[in-house]
């Protein structure tokens, strides 16, 4: 007979305990650890909620001295946090820059070398 071990697979991700006890053992680990929330301590990464990463407001990014029309770019870029902005190479991240520009079309003035240098300069 064909097994199919795309269900076999996902049984062993998705099932749930089948032990018999009364408590299942995310709620004991819940009473153990002192978890007031049962998705703080499941193995099942699906069944956790996202954690929602923190955007940095565009006033910041302006502040640093990007121009308005590159917030939005850079944020697309991966770059959600000023402090990001921060740990880059300004040679690598101005040649992304300049490639995410040319690639996608923008039309937008590419900034300087010096401009980028100075937005990755670490901040107090």
């Amino acid at each position: 007979m064909f097994i199919d071990m795309d269900f076999v697979r996902a049984l062993e991700y998705g099932m749930p305990n089948c032990s018999g006890m009364g408590m299942g053992i995310d709620r004991l680990t819940m009473f153990m650890t002192g978890q007031t929330s049962i998705q703080d301590v499941l193995f099942f990464p699906t069944m956790r909620p996202e954690k929602k990463p923190t955007v940095d407001a565009p006033e910041k990014y302006i502040e640093i001295g990007v121009p308005e029309e590159w917030v939005e770019v850079i944020q697309k870029m991966g770059y959600i946090t000023v402090e990001s902005l921060q740990k880059l190479a300004p040679g690598k991240f101005f040649n992304d820059l300049c490639g995410f520009n040319k690639k996608n079309k923008l039309g937008l003035k590419a900034p300087s070398i010096d401009e980028v240098k100075k937005w990755c300069e670490p901040r107090e």
